[in-house]
């Protein structure tokens, strides 16, 4: 699969464009409007040099490759018109992604695959929106893709075998170690690891056992871990713990999303990506 459409310019979908065109794809860029479109040059520049210092092969010439095989279009039957292969990255809301997929599968070939990046819905929760539920199926990214290079691959029960396989050999393709998943499972492999450990966290902060610094110590040093919990907050940024928590049924879950939003979210301290998070980065 050569044409590849991601829907969604935002943290990961932009890294999921260059990553893939960095390996040769060609990409189609698509979001809401031109003025989120225009923002996509600051982000090209800001991966540059995290793919410089990252990884062995990477050169200012070859990024600029990989960025001239990059269109980016705010007209939705534009994007998918020859697209092998669809990523969605949209906001992490059940209607939001139901209503973009019913869109795409009216539009788009009858070649297409269709794979959703959602970190915490299962492909059966949208599949059939997409009226071609047989070629729907998740392919999901870890932030920071250059360097955590994994693309865990999920299917539903009704996703053809042969979709599913494709999938996975184009992660293989652009970089990622292909995960293969072989049931429907909240959270995947990864996230069903890594959940748990950030909720751990965030109740610890919350009830005040210990502040951020002494938490993420401990994990570093008990288990050697490179990161603490809150750094990789600031890695996945805040919206997704906010997103994910401010309607919790648990009010501990809601107070943190309640601090991510008054202390972080709303001081402009998005996490990593924009320098400032739980921690401050240069």
């Amino acid at each position: 699969m050569q044409k590849l459409t991601v829907l969604g310019t935002g943290v990961l979908g932009s890294q999921i464009i260059l990553q893939a065109a960095y390996h040769g794809k060609d990409v189609v860029a698509y979001d809401l409007s031109d003025e989120i479109l225009a923002k996509l040059p600051e982000r090209w520049e800001y991966l540059r040099p995290l793919y410089l210092r990252d990884l062995p092969d990477a050169t200012d010439e070859r990024i600029d490759a990989a960025i001239a095989r990059i269109r980016a279009t705010s007209d939705l039957a534009d994007a998918l018109s020859d697209a092998d292969l669809v990523i969605e990255a949209v906001p992490e809301r059940i209607d939001i992604k139901r209503d973009t997929w019913a869109k795409v599968g009216a539009a788009a070939p009858e070649k297409t695959i269709f794979a959703t990046n959602s970190s915490t819905l299962l492909p059966s929760d949208m599949a059939d929106a997409t009226g071609r539920p047989h070629r729907f199926l998740a392919l999901h990214f870890a932030n920071e893709v250059w360097r955590n290079n994994t693309g865990e691959v999920m299917g539903h029960a009704g996703t053809d075998a042969d979709a599913f396989e494709a999938v996975a050999q184009f992660a293989d393709e652009i970089g990622m170690v292909p995960i293969r998943v072989k049931k429907e499972q909240p959270g995947y492999v990864l996230n069903s690891l890594l959940v748990p450990l950030l909720d751990a966290a965030a109740k610890l902060y919350v009830r005040g056992v210990a502040d951020v610094e002494t938490i993420d110590l401990t994990w570093r040093r008990a288990t050697g871990a490179p990161l603490g919990p809150f750094q990789i907050f600031d890695v996945v940024g805040m919206q997704t713990p906010y997103n994910l928590n401010k309607d919790s049924d648990d009010p501990e879950k809601r107070e943190f999303a309640e601090i991510l939003k008054r202390d972080y979210i709303d001081q402009g301290r998005l996490g990593r990506g924009t320098g400032h998070g739980f921690y401050d980065y240069a």
